[in-house]
């Protein structure tokens, strides 16, 4: 995924779909989430567990409007 595609994800994403933004694989975010050490906030609705995008764009970077933080190494 670009990060101009990053403006395209809804609100919250599915816990896989941030896994796989931040590296990990679907095994790997669910053990994660489940044990509550997933890197930012997991909100569990039902059955189902959800992530904030906003949080997800923050750990690697980026402005809620996709642009890259002046801060942050690239590499």
């Amino acid at each position: 995924m670009r990060a101009t595609d990053l403006g395209d994800l809804p609100a919250v994403i599915d816990v896989v779909t941030a896994g796989r933004l931040l590296g990990f694989g679907r095994t790997k975010a669910y053990q994660l989430a489940k044990n509550g050490e997933f890197p930012c906030r997991v909100l569990r609705i039902g059955r189902s567990y959800l992530v904030p995008t906003r949080e997800v764009w923050a750990l690697l970077g980026y402005h809620h409007d996709g642009t890259r933080r002046p801060d942050t190494e690239e590499g």
